[in-house]
């Protein structure tokens, strides 16, 4: 089996002890040499400031290729390509641009009155200042407000037309809902990367909240699975088994890059990753 490059996704401390977290995730997940960390951005804008934070540590204090998320929520043109602007002069380059979700508790996204419409107003305007590379999110699983199976496609190519780089997609379950949008974007003329988004199942209901929201289909078989596992007092070893048997199957498949949803706690997505060869030594190996 072909060794994947990785890349980790984090998410911004709210607290003290979520900032000793957040380094210790980073520390222990640096060795692996991922091609780049990225920083999420909470719905509705709620940690812009921990966002921007968090990127300037990780960049500040560590070798690692950090991107920012940015999204189009509860801000200006002005104020949004401020932040953009910020990241340049600290010699950020790398950014993740969406739409954003809406605040909690509000029905549909509505754009700010002097705010981006959407991710392909902003990733437009984001290239048109040429100093970034800009990835995207997609949707492999049909997203909740999509009007048919393939406008999620339809919306990616619009990202591309735009002006992204790459795409990352949300979790998945099976590795056939990768290939089936795989097929999709290669069918509707995309070209670019798009990779696979796997997260390490930490605790399973929280999992399946998530999925549930975001859209994600969960499968019967992984219902069952995890509640025999929980009965045996087994889920870490289940949640590594069927995270590294998918990352297995999308290698098969011809993937080269996985990109892993941490939430901030390291060790399953260290075993799952030392479990496909992704090890300190081997990124050694690969930088001599």
């Amino acid at each position: 089996m072909t060794t994947p490059r990785v890349s980790f996704e984090f998410y911004p401390p709210r607290s003290v002890e979520a900032s000793f977290r957040l380094h210790e995730t980073v520390q222990a997940l640096a060795p692996l040499r991922p091609e780049f960390v990225s920083v999420t951005f909470g719905a509705g804008g709620t940690t812009r400031k921990l966002t921007h934070e968090a990127v300037s540590a990780i960049h500040r204090t560590t070798d690692l290729k950090v991107a920012a998320h940015l999204t189009c929520v509860d801000a200006t043109r002005a104020e949004t390509l401020e932040i953009a602007r910020g990241y340049v002069a600290e010699g950020v380059t790398e950014l993740v641009a969406l739409r954003g979700d809406p605040p909690r508790g509000a029905a549909r996204f509505e754009p700010h009155p002097d705010g981006f419409a959407d991710s392909c107003e902003l990733i437009a305007a984001l290239r048109e200042t040429g100093d970034f590379t800009i990835r995207v999110g997609a949707y492999p699983d049909r997203h909740p407000e999509a009007a048919d199976d393939l406008a999620d496609v339809r919306w990616l190519k619009r990202k591309f037309e735009a002006g992204a780089d790459a795409a990352i997609t949300q979790f998945f379950f099976e590795a056939e809902t990768f290939f089936r949008f795989r097929d999709a974007c290669e069918k509707a003329g995309i070209d670019a990367p798009v990779l696979p988004g796997i997260l390490p199942i930490e605790h399973w209901a929280n999992a399946r909240r998530f999925a549930e929201r975001c859209g994600a289909k969960v499968p019967q078989w992984l219902d069952d699975a995890f509640a025999t596992a929980a009965r045996d007092g087994r889920e870490d070893l289940l949640a590594i088994a069927v995270a590294t048997e998918l990352c297995s199957n999308l290698i098969d498949g011809g993937v080269e890059h996985l990109h892993f949803y941490t939430l901030n706690k390291p060790n399953l997505t260290r075993d799952v990753c030392h479990a496909l060869g992704v090890t300190p030594e081997a990124a050694l190996r690969d930088v001599a």
